[in-house]
C-alpha cells in the first residue's frame, strides 16, 4: 500500500507529465467522472487526468505502470455497462481535451481524428467535405470516438455499414507501460503480417487506451426515403426486410422494428406522434438513404407496393419529406422518455440469429410473465443487425428481483445462441453473464491476452474480465 509520501510524489510527478492545471484531485474531480450512464457504483478516484496530446497520455500510464497503480480511461461517458466508472484508488484519463480532426481525406475516404472527438463533430467534419461517417446513434453529441471504438458500437445503420469495427481502419494506442502502438493504417487492403487492431476494438480499455484513429468514410447523402410499416408478425417483418434488400440492392441502411407494446409506450409516455393507428403485433422503420432521395423514391415505392401485394404488410404510411423522416426516427428514439417512465428499470441489450428473433421474444414474454406478474416489458431494436433491446420496469431501486430478470432474460438469449451484449460492451454490469456467450477456452485466452498486454493489470481492473 503506497504510503502518503510515496502519493504526495506521485502526484507531483502525474502533473509534472502533463500541462499545468490538467491533474484534479479530491472534490476537485469533476462529478460527472465518477459515474456513467450505467448507474453502476465506482470506486473513490485518487486523480483525475485531462492528457493534450499522446506523448502524456504515454508518460502518465508509464508513472501508473511504474507504480502499479489503476488506470481507468474514459470517454464521453455515455456507457450502459459501466465500463468507465472508478476504481478505488484509480487515475482516471480523461480523453476530452484530445478532441481534434486531424484531417479529412476525401479523396481516400478517411479521416484522422483524437479520440476525443464527440460522433456530433466527427459527422459534421465530414458532411463539411461531402461524405459521411456512417456510424450514428442517439448520444451522438456526448458520444467521443475513443470510447466507441473502445465499445465497438453499433447504431442505427450497422445494417448497411456495420459496426465501429468496420469502419476503422487504423488506430493508435498506448499499452500499459506508456508503450505507442502507431498503427495508423490508411488503406483498406494491407496484409502486411497480422493486424493488431481489433484486439483494442471493443476491449473496453483493458488492453490500451486509444489515442486517436483513422476512420473509414462514405459518399455524403442528401437525406433518405422511409416508411413506418404495421406488419402481422415477425416472419412477415423477415420477409419484408430480404424483400426490401433484393429490391433496393442492399440499400436499406435501417431496418427498425418496433413491438407493440413499444408503440404504444412511444406515443403514451415518449412524447412521440402516431403516423400509424395501434394494434398491430409489429411496427417497423424503413430507410433507404441516398445522394438524391427524389430520384430514388419510385424505386422505394415500388418496393412497398410489391410487398403490399404479397401480404407482408398490414398498412404503411410513406415519409413525404426529410421532416417526416426525422418524426418517424422520433418514435425509434423516444426509448429516452421511456427509460425515464419506466425507471428504476433493468434494460437489455441483446442479439440472437434474426430468424429466431420472434421465438426469442415469445419466450422472454413467457417466461418473465409466468415469474413476474405484471411487470412491464417493451421491445424495440435494429433488428436488421440481429439486435433487440428490451426494457422491463419499474421495479423497486436494488430490488433483487432486477438479478432474476436479468438470469431468466440471459439464460434464454443463452439458450438461443445469442449475446449478451449486442453492442454496449460487457463493463462491470454484463461480467457475471460473459461466460453465457463465450466459452471457457475463449475467456481463457482473453486473460492471456490481457496478462500479455497489462502485466501489473493497471487497465480499467475489474470490468469485462
Amino acid at each position: 500500500m503506497p504510503t502518503p509520501t510515496d502519493q504526495a510524489e506521485f502526484l507531483r510527478r502525474l502533473a509534472a507529465a502533463v500541462a499545468p492545471g490538467a491533474v484534479k484531485t479530491g472534490a476537485d474531480i469533476p462529478s460527472a467522472a465518477l459515474h456513467d450512464w450505467s448507474g453502476e457504483p465506482g470506486g473513490t478516484p485518487l486523480a483525475h487526468v485531462t492528457p493534450r496530446c499522446t506523448a502524456q497520455v504515454s508518460a502518465v500510464l508509464a508513472l501508473c505502470h511504474a507504480s502499479g497503480r489503476p488506470v481507468v480511461p474514459q470517454g464521453g461517458l455515455t456507457g450502459l455497462a459501466g465500463g468507465a466508472v472508478p476504481s478505488t484508488g484509480a487515475v482516471l484519463i480523461s480523453l476530452a481535451a484530445m478532441a481534434a480532426v486531424e484531417e479529412v481525406d476525401p479523396a481516400s475516404g478517411l479521416m484522422l481524428v483524437q479520440a476525443g472527438a464527440t460522433l456530433h463533430k466527427v459527422q459534421e467534419a465530414a458532411a463539411a467535405a461531402g461524405m459521411m461517417f456512417a456510424l450514428d446513434l442517439g448520444a451522438r453529441g456526448s458520444c467521443q470516438i475513443g470510447g466507441m471504438i473502445a465499445t465497438n458500437a453499433g447504431g442505427n445503420r450497422v445494417i448497411r455499414y456495420g459496426m465501429a469495427r468496420d469502419l476503422v481502419l487504423g488506430l493508435e494506442v498506448v499499452l500499459a507501460d506508456g508503450t505507442v502502438l502507431p498503427m495508423l493504417n490508411r488503406m483498406p487492403k494491407n496484409n502486411a503480417g497480422l493486424d493488431l487492431k481489433p484486439l483494442f476494438i471493443g476491449s473496453e480499455g483493458t488492453l490500451g487506451v486509444i489515442t486517436r484513429a483513422v476512420l473509414r468514410l462514405h459518399p455524403g447523402v442528401a437525406g433518405a426515403n422511409a416508411a413506418l410499416v404495421a406488419l402481422p408478425g415477425f416472419d412477415a417483418a423477415v420477409t419484408l426486410l430480404r424483400h426490401a434488400q433484393r429490391a433496393l440492392s442492399g440499400r436499406v441502411s435501417a431496418f427498425e422494428l418496433m413491438w407493440a407494446d413499444y408503440y404504444a409506450a412511444a406515443l403514451t409516455h415518449g412524447g412521440a406522434r402516431a403516423p400509424l393507428p395501434e394494434g398491430a403485433p409489429l411496427y417497423a422503420l424503413i430507410e433507404m438513404q441516398g445522394a438524391d432521395p427524389d430520384a430514388d423514391r419510385p424505386a422505394f415505392e415500388a418496393m412497398l407496393e410489391a410487398a403490399f401485394e404479397q401480404g407482408w404488410l398490414a398498412d404503411a404510411v410513406l415519409a413525404h419529406s426529410q421532416r417526416e423522416v426525422a418524426d418517424f426516427w422520433a418514435l425509434r428514439d423516444a426509448v429516452a422518455g421511456l427509460l425515464a417512465h419506466y425507471t428504476p428499470s433493468v434494460n437489455f441489450d441483446v442479439s440472437v440469429p434474426l430468424a429466431q428473433i420472434g421465438d426469442c421474444v415469445a419466450a422472454l414474454r413467457t417466461a418473465l410473465a409466468a415469474q413476474f406478474p405484471g411487470l412491464p416489458m417493451v421491445v424495440f431494436g435494429h433488428a436488421g443487425d440481429s439486435n433487440i433491446h428490451l426494457i422491463t420496469g419499474p421495479i423497486t431501486d436494488h430490488d433483487p428481483a432486477g438479478q432474476a430478470i436479468e438470469a431468466t432474460v440471459y439464460g434464454i438469449i443463452r439458450d438461443f445462441g445469442g449475446s449478451v451484449s449486442a453492442e454496449h460492451g460487457i463493463g462491470l454490469h454484463k461480467k457475471p453473464w460473459l461466460g453465457h456467450s463465450r466459452s471457457p477456452a475463449e475467456l481463457a485466452l482473453l486473460a492471456h491476452l490481457k496478462a500479455s498486454l497489462d502485466p501489473r493489470g493497471i487497465l480499467n481492473p475489474g470490468k469485462v474480465l
